[in-house]
C-alpha cells in the first residue's frame, strides 16, 4: 500500500473523528477542540499513574484534589463514585483532619428523603413572619454564581438541574437573566452595584427590584457585603464581556469596564442595614438574608446586639469562607484575605448562640462545602443549609483550568466566548447537575445515619472530632470554643423536624413548600471525568 494511501486513510479517519467531535453534545472540549482534546483524556487515563510515581498523590491538588473532583464527576455521570483499598490520605500525621464518630446505637433514623429534597430545619422568614416564608426543600443548593461571570449555557444547566434536584439557585450579583428561568427557584442577590435593581446612575431601585421579581420565581432576597474570592474588594466586569444582552440585563453602559464597588451606597452601618432589610421584607414580602465573608467581629456583634429586641432581623446568614470561590481576585485576596470557613462561621454562630438567637434565622455556610465531609462538619458546626458553587460547576463540566477570569474557559463554563460556549450543552450537563445535587443529599442522608440521628441537621459540634496527628483528637465543640448547647436546634425545632423526617417521603411536600397559616411562630428559642 502507498504511503499517499495511507496519509489518506488517516486524514479520513480523522476527518471523522472531527465531525464526530463537532456533532456530540456529551464533551464540551471535544467539541470546542476537536480531535486534539482526545490527548487530554488519554494523559488523564494514564495520568494518575504518572502523578502516583511523578509528581502528586490523589490528594495534594488544589483548590480541589483529583480524589475530590473525581468524586464530584463520577457523582455528576451516574458512575461507581466508590474508592478501594482504603484511605491514601496521610490520618496519621494530618493536623486538623476532620474524622465523623459513628454510633453503635443510633438515637435516631433518617428516611431518605434525598430524592424528595432534604428539607430544611427551619422555615426561612418564619420567625420573622414574612408573608412569603417557606421551608427550602433541600438543604443543598446552588451558590452565588453570576450570569456573565459565567455562559449562558452553564447558567442555563445549573438552573435546570435545581429545578430537577428540587434545589434553590442563587443568582449571584450580576442580575436576573433569562438563562435564571428554565424551571429552578431563585435567591435573588442584590450586590453593592445593584443590577437589574438600580437607577441609571448605579444607586437602589425599589421600583425595578418589585419589576424583576414580579412573576419570576424568586423566593428569597440575598444582600451580599462581601465574598470568600475578594472580601472588602469589589468586582470588575471587562469591557469585552459587557455584550449587549448583559448590559440590558444589568443595567451598564455596553462597551465598558464594570466595576462593582467594595461596598453598598443604600447603608452605611448595620443599623441602616437592618432598615433597608425590613424595608425589602415589607414591599416584597420575601425573607432577606446577608452573605459576607468574616473578617473584623464588630459588624457581628452589632447586628446581634441589634436584633437582639425583635422587632429587625435578617431571615437568614450566608457565611462564606476566604478560601476564594467563583470569582476572580488578586492572589493575596484569594490567600490572605477573610478567615477560612471553619473559623469564620464558628464565630459568626458563636456571636448569635451567646445571645440566645440561633432559632431566630438561618445559618446557611459556603466555601467548598459541595463535598459530604465539609458539608456535615458545617453542620455540625451550626449551618442548616449549605451552598455548592465550583462544585456545581465541576458537575457541568469545569476541569479546574483556573481560567475564569482570562475568558478562555475551555469547556464554555466561565466565559463569553461564542465558540467555547457552544461546547456546553445545557440539557444534559443540567442532567449531570441535578444527579450530582442528588447524590451529595444521599450521601448525607447515609453519614447521617452513621453518625445515628435522623437529619443532618441534628449533627452536632461533638459528633465530629479533629485529629491533631496520631497523637490527640478534640471535638469540634473544644477546638472551636463551643458552649454546651452550640450547634444544637431549640426543642420546638428538633421536634418539628423530626415530625418532618418521620412523615412518609413518598407523601412529598412540593418543590418548595409554603409556610402556611399552620407554621407556628418559632420565637427566640434560647438554645446557649467532566466534560
Amino acid at each position: 500500500m502507498k504511503l499517499s494511501h495511507l496519509l489518506g486513510g488517516a486524514g479520513v479517519a480523522l476527518g471523522a473523528v472531527a465531525v464526530r467531535d463537532l456533532t456530540q453534545t456529551r464533551h464540551a472540549l471535544l467539541r470546542n477542540f476537536p480531535v486534539v482534546a482526545h490527548a487530554r483524556y488519554l494523559l488523564e487515563r494514564v495520568g494518575p499513574e504518572l502523578r502516583q510515581y511523578i509528581v502528586t498523590s490523589n490528594d495534594e491538588e488544589r483548590p480541589f484534589s483529583r480524589d475530590q473532583r473525581s468524586w464530584v464527576y463520577a457523582s455528576a455521570k451516574q458512575e461507581n463514585n466508590y474508592s478501594g483499598f482504603g484511605t491514601d490520605n496521610d490520618v496519621e500525621h494530618l493536623s486538623g483532619y476532620a474524622v465523623l464518630k459513628h454510633r453503635t446505637f443510633p438515637e435516631s433514623l433518617p428516611r431518605d428523603h434525598a430524592a424528595a429534597g432534604l428539607p430544611s430545619a427551619k422555615v426561612l422568614g418564619g420567625p420573622r413572619d414574612r408573608r412569603l416564608a417557606f421551608r427550602p426543600a433541600s438543604v443543598v443548593n446552588i451558590s452565588g454564581m453570576s450570569y456573565g461571570s459565567l455562559s449562558g449555557p452553564a447558567v442555563t444547566a445549573l438552573n435546570r438541574g435545581a429545578a430537577e434536584a428540587g434545589c434553590l439557585q442563587n443568582t449571584g450579583e450580576g442580575g436576573l437573566s433569562p438563562y435564571h428561568l428554565q424551571g429552578g427557584d431563585l435567591v435573588l442577590q442584590i450586590g453593592t452595584s445593584y443590577f437589574g435593581c438600580r437607577t441609571p446612575d448605579g444607586r437602589f431601585s425599589l421600583e425595578r427590584l418589585q419589576e424583576v421579581i414580579e412573576g419570576n420565581p424568586v423566593r428569597a432576597l440575598e444582600i451580599k457585603l462581601s465574598q470568600g474570592a475578594k472580601p472588602g474588594l469589589g468586582g470588575l466586569l471587562p469591557a469585552g464581556k459587557v455584550s449587549r444582552e448583559i448590559s440590558e440585563i444589568r443595567g451598564i453602559p455596553m462597551g465598558q469596564d464594570c466595576a462593582s464597588p467594595a461596598r453598598h451606597t443604600a447603608f452605611t452601618d448595620t443599623d441602616s442595614l437592618l432598615d433597608f432589610v425590613e424595608l425589602l421584607g415589607a414591599e416584597t414580602g420575601l425573607p432577606v438574608g446577608v452573605k459576607s465573608a468574616v473578617g473584623e467581629l464588630g459588624f457581628w456583634h452589632d447586628l446581634v446586639r441589634l436584633m437582639g429586641p425583635g422587632d429587625r432581623g435578617v431571615d437568614f446568614v450566608t457565611v462564606d469562607g476566604g478560601e476564594g470561590g467563583t470569582g476572580a481576585s488578586p492572589r493575596v485576596f484569594a490567600d490572605s484575605v477573610a478567615l477560612p470557613f471553619r473559623l469564620g462561621f464558628s464565630r459568626v454562630y458563636g456571636a448569635f448562640a451567646e445571645a440566645g438567637l440561633t432559632d431566630r434565622l438561618t445559618f446557611v455556610g459556603s466555601g467548598k462545602l459541595g463535598l459530604t465531609d465539609n458539608a456535615t462538619v458545617a453542620f455540625a458546626l451550626g449551618a442548616d443549609m449549605v451552598n455548592a458553587g465550583r462544585e456545581a460547576m465541576m458537575a457541568i463540566g469545569c476541569i479546574q483550568a483556573q481560567k475564569c477570569h482570562t475568558d478562555h474557559c475551555p469547556t464554555g463554563v466561565a466565559t463569553q466566548n461564542a465558540w467555547l460556549t457552544r461546547g456546553l450543552e445545557p440539557v444534559s450537563k443540567g442532567e449531570r447537575c441535578a444527579q450530582y445535587l442528588r447524590t451529595l443529599r444521599s450521601e448525607l442522608v447515609k453519614v447521617t445515619e452513621s453518625i445515628g440521628v435522623a437529619h443532618p441537621g441534628l449533627i452536632t459540634p461533638d459528633d465530629v472530632e479533629v485529629l491533631c496527628g496520631d497523637y490527640e483528637a478534640r471535638s469540634l465543640r473544644e477546638v472551636y470554643g463551643y458552649a454546651e448547647g452550640w450547634g444544637r436546634l431549640g426543642p420546638a425545632l428538633r421536634a418539628e423536624l423530626l415530625d418532618l423526617v418521620a412523615a412518609s417521603p413518598g407523601s412529598g411536600e412540593p418543590r418548595s413548600a409554603e409556610a402556611g397559616a399552620g407554621e407556628r411562630d418559632l420565637g427566640p428559642e434560647r438554645v446557649t471525568s467532566p466534560s
